[in-house]
C-alpha cells in the first residue's frame, strides 16, 4: 500500500460516491425513519450525520457488490468460452474416434469370418477406463502391420478424447460455481438498491431541506480542498520550471505526503490521457447504471476501463484490478489522466483531469459528472494510479 494513503477516520461519508442532494437526503432520511420507528418511546434520534453514514454504508455494500458482479461476469464469459472450446474438441475427437473405431472394427469382423475366435482387435472396442487401454495394449504384441497402426490409432484417440472430456467436466463445474458467485453478487445489489427506493419512497420534505444543506456544505468543503490541491500542483510545477532553467534536479515534493516528488510522465502519456479524457468527457450527463461498460451507460470501472481504452490503453474490468495496472503517484503529484482509487476495500475509481477534479460514474440515479477528488473527503481517497 502506498505510503500516502491516509488511515480513515470515523465521521459522516457515504461509500462510493455521493449522491446529489436530494438522493443522499432521500436515503438518509429513511434509515432516520426506519431506526425512529424501532426506538423506544423516549429514546434519542440519531443525528443526521449518523444517519447519512448508515445510508452511506448501504451504497457501499452495493457498489462492493457491483465489483464482485463485474467480476464474476467476466469470469463467467471465459469459463464460457473456454468450456465451448473443449466441447467442440471433444466432438471433434470423438469423430475421428469414430472414425478409428470403424476401422479397427472391420479388421476384428474380419478375424470373426475366419473363426479365429474372439478377435484382439474386438477387445478394444470394449475399453472403458485408461486402466482397460493399458492392459489392452498387451495384445499390440501379436499384431503387426496395418492392424497394429490401427488399433494403436484407435487406443490414443479414445485416451485423448477420454482426457478432454474429463477437462470438459471440470470446466463445466468450474462454471457452474463462477454463475452461482454472479447470481448472488446480482441478487445483492438489486437488494441493496430496492432498500433505498424503499428508504427514499419516505422521505420527507423537511428532512430533504436539511440534509440538502449539509450536503451543500460538504461540497464546498470539497471544492476548497480541490483548489487546494490545484494551488500546490502548480507551485510544483513552477519548482519544477525554475530547477529546469537553473540546470538544477528534482524538487522535493509540497504535497502532504512528504515524499520525493515523481518525476512527471513522459510526453506519451500526456498524448495517451488526452485521448481517455476526451472520451471521458463526452460521456458526461449519462446515467450510472452497475455492470455496465457503455456507450449508454456506465459503473465507475466501466467508464475508466472504456475512457483508456480509447486511448489505445487495456485495463482491466475491476477497480480491484484496475489499481494494480499502474504506477502509485502520490496525490499531490496526480496527473491529468490518472485513476483516483476510494476506500480501503478499492470499490470506486474516477479519472483526474486536473486541478483536484475528476470524471466518474458516481452511482445509481446519478450521472457521469466532474467533481472534485474529495467528495467524500481526502481520507476517502485510496491511492492514485497512473496507467500506461
Amino acid at each position: 500500500m502506498a505510503s500516502h494513503r491516509k488511515s480513515r477516520t470515523p465521521g459522516p461519508r457515504v461509500a462510493g460516491i455521493r449522491t446529489p442532494a436530494l438522493a443522499t437526503a432521500a436515503l438518509t432520511s429513511v434509515a432516520l425513519l426506519s431506526q425512529t420507528a424501532e426506538a423506544a418511546p423516549g429514546e434519542d434520534r440519531p443525528s443526521l450525520e449518523e444517519v447519512e453514514k448508515k445510508v452511506g454504508d448501504l451504497y457501499r455494500q452495493a457498489e462492493s457488490a457491483t465489483e464482485k458482479y463485474n467480476a464474476a461476469k467476466e469470469k463467467t464469459g471465459k469459463q464460457r468460452k473456454r468450456v465451448d472450446t473443449l466441447l467442440d474438441d471433444v466432438a471433434k475427437r470423438t469423430q475421428k474416434l469414430n472414425e478409428a473405431r470403424s476401422e479397427l472394427g472391420s479388421y476384428a469382423a474380419a478375424q470373426y469370418r475366419t473363426g479365429a475366435g474372439m478377435p484382439d482387435t474386438a477387445t478394444f472396442l470394449l475399453a472403458e477406463t485408461p486402466q482397460d487401454i493399458f492392459d489392452q495394449r498387451q495384445v499390440l504384441d501379436r499384431m503387426t502391420g496395418r492392424q497394429k497402426a490401427a488399433v494403436d490409432d484407435y487406443v490414443t484417440q479414445q485416451t485423448e478424447t477420454m482426457e478432454k472430456r474429463q477437462e470438459a467436466t471440470e470446466s463445466l463445474r468450474t462454471l457452474t460455481e463462477t454463475q452461482g458467485d454472479l447470481k448472488t453478487a446480482k441478487a445483492t445489489v438489486q437488494k441493496k438498491l430496492a432498500d433505498a427506493r424503499e428508504l427514499l419512497s419516505k422521505l420527507t420534505a423537511e428532512e430533504k431541506a436539511r440534509l440538502a444543506a449539509i450536503e451543500k456544505r460538504k461540497q464546498e468543503e470539497a471544492a476548497r480542498k480541490a483548489a487546494e490541491l490545484a494551488r500546490q500542483q502548480e507551485e510544483q510545477e513552477q519548482a519544477r520550471e525554475e530547477a529546469a532553467q537553473q540546470g538544477g534536479g528534482a524538487t522535493e515534493g509540497s504535497g502532504s505526503t512528504g515524499s520525493t516528488e515523481t518525476p512527471p510522465a513522459d510526453s506519451s502519456y500526456g498524448t495517451k490521457a488526452e485521448k481517455a479524457l476526451a472520451f471521458a468527457r463526452a460521456q458526461i450527463g449519462k446515467p450510472y447504471v452497475w455492470g455496465a461498460t457503455g456507450p449508454g451507460s456506465y459503473d465507475c470501472s466501466g467508464l475508466t476501463q472504456a475512457a483508456w481504452k480509447a486511448a489505445g490503453v487495456s485495463l482491466p474490468r475491476t477497480t480491484y484490478d484496475q489499481v494494480n495496472a499502474g504506477t502509485t503517484v502520490p496525490v499531490s503529484q496526480a496527473q491529468p489522466g490518472d485513476l483516483v482509487f476510494f476506500y480501503d476495500d478499492v470499490t470506486h475509481v474516477g479519472i483526474y483531469i486536473g486541478n483536484g477534479m475528476m470524471i466518474h460514474a458516481p452511482k445509481p440515479g446519478t450521472y457521469v459528472r466532474e467533481e472534485s477528488i474529495y467528495y467524500d473527503g481526502d481520507s476517502a481517497i485510496h491511492s492514485i494510479v497512473r496507467p500506461a
